[in-house]
């Protein structure tokens, strides 16, 4: 990736990886039949295969299989014909057949890209891969004196994780691209995308160099469960590498957990290399062979994905490219707002209200746009009175409050003439007898001669000084544009 000196830290380059777990959204195991319902009872959701039980054998979920299709295909990556599962070995107490079902030389998913903006700047994170895999029990310490428990309900919970190449070069960009895979995962609905449950866990590898050197040696940040978190950790890990390197220290590579209420980094246990694991196929799960035909069925029955809209959007609507991708980070989203550009027929009006006024108020209140409290009918009601001239901007926000103090549950609320009725009962039409606006200007031109002769004398600024006045003698009923081009004829 070129460099962008606007990243560097104190001289230094950061580099950043990602690991993401994503949780599938199967009714049962990757490798068993055992439920996965979250919050049961501790080890009320294991089966035999789950519990390790001497010949207990896995097989295959094929919904897994079929969601791993799913998000190759809307990442544009390679779902490999044939995949082969390994043996991830290591031990730990929640891990009851002492290695982990996983995928490693073969994967499941091969390549892909995951584009993003920040600002108007269209990024891209290069994946790697996307493998299958099967999640751990869950160690559980609170609840006992001296002691720890262990919840297998979670063991052979399908995963898929998605790992990327370090192309990520700041803690915002690493921000971006999260909130980017987070939005394809519960789109396409392979994922819920509840990072407070898990199902959504995010491993960042962080390193620094500078400039043009070679690689630094990297720290894993675990289970990231917040976006807000993610950055902190980040953040904080940056500044304590360079740290280390400016006080002569080397950096060893570890996974480190965070502590979001100290805001720190710490250290849990050296970081193993993949030969530390042991790899070598699982000789109880033959190769999963992928027919062409059912990754055409699967893609058949896919839904339009967030980047294939923003590209229509763009297209049919005639949308900036930064618009059609904000535009597209929800279904509720994007779905208000093709129908309010329906309803109104001037597209870049809705956008931008959609994407200003609408979702300030849903930001502030904590709401979502699966219930907007004012329908698409009357917001696009609302734009085309501003787009005719009846209301001013300023207007159509009061009549906006109204709309969203009523609710989508008042008499009438999808009926979009209510817009045109609260303009009246309001009395926010804007002035459209053009002798009396006449008037009004005439008699501000009178009374203020020397912003008259300051705009004459050539300060452009002067003119502001003028519209004020005509828009508080019209009560704010006197259409800005207007006022200007009437200004600008009677001076010239």
């Amino acid at each position: 990736m070129a460099q962008d000196k606007s990243l560097l830290v104190q001289g230094y380059e950061v580099v950043i990886g990602f690991e993401t777990h994503t949780q599938l959204t199967t009714q049962s195991k990757i490798f068993s039949r055992a439920p996965i319902a979250f919050g049961a009872e501790p080890n009320t959701q294991a089966s035999a295969v789950d519990f390790a039980l001497p010949g207990a054998l896995p097989v295959m979920n094929r919904a897994a299989v079929e969601r791993a299709i799913e998000f190759g295909l809307a990442v544009n990556a390679h779902v490999a014909e044939s995949s082969v599962f390994a043996r991830k070995n290591y031990f730990y107490p929640d891990l009851p057949k002492g290695y982990q079902i996983s995928q490693f030389e073969i994967p499941v998913v091969q390549g892909g890209v995951v584009e993003f903006f920040m600002g108007d700047e269209k990024k891209s994170v290069r994946l790697v891969r996307a493998h299958l895999e099967e999640d751990a029990g869950k160690s559980l310490h609170e609840d006992f004196i001296g002691q720890s428990g262990i919840d297998l309900n979670r063991a052979g919970t399908p995963l898929l994780e998605i790992v990327t190449e370090p192309d990520m070069r700041s803690s915002a960009e690493a921000v971006a691209y999260a909130r980017e895979l987070h939005k394809i995962v519960t789109w396409i609905g392979i994922c819920d995308g509840n990072m407070q449950e898990g199902s959504f866990r995010c491993d960042a590898n962080v390193s620094v160099r500078k400039p043009g050197g070679p690689l630094g040696t990297r720290r894993e940040i675990k289970n990231l469960n917040s976006f807000k978190f993610m950055q902190q950790a980040i953040d904080f890990e940056v500044r304590w590498q360079i740290e280390q390197i400016e006080d002569g220290l080397p950096i060893q590579q570890a996974t480190v957990l965070f502590n979001p209420d100290t805001g720190e980094t710490r250290a849990m246990r050296t970081k193993e290399d993949s030969a530390d694991y042991r790899y070598f196929p699982d000789p109880d799960l033959p190769a999963l062979v992928i027919e062409r035909d059912w990754v055409a069925r699967v893609q058949a029955a896919m839904p339009e994905l967030p980047r294939v809209m923003a590209e229509r959007f763009v297209r049919d609507y005639g949308l900036p490219e930064y618009d059609a991708s904000q535009l597209t980070q929800s279904k509720a989203m994007s779905a208000y707002f093709e129908a309010t550009a329906q309803a109104c027929g001037q597209a870049k009006l809705a956008a931008n209200w959609v994407m200003g006024e609408v979702s300030r108020r849903l930001n502030a209140s904590e709401g979502s746009f699966e219930a907007v409290p004012a329908s698409a009918a009357k917001l696009g009601q609302l734009i085309a009175r501003i787009s005719d001239g009846t209301i001013s901007n300023a207007a159509a926000k009061q009549v906006l409050d109204s709309l969203w103090t009523e609710g989508a549950d008042a008499e009438g609320a999808a009926d979009p003439a209510r817009v045109d009725a609260l303009i009246e009962a309001k009395g926010l039409k804007q002035m459209n007898d053009s002798g009396e606006l006449e008037k009004i200007v005439d008699e501000v031109l009178a009374a203020n001669p020397k912003n008259v002769e300051e705009y004459k004398a050539g300060n452009a600024k002067a003119l502001n000084g003028l519209v004020g006045p005509i828009m508080k003698a019209s009560k704010g009923k006197a259409n800005p544009q207007q006022v200007n081009e009437l200004l600008k004829k009677k001076l010239s």
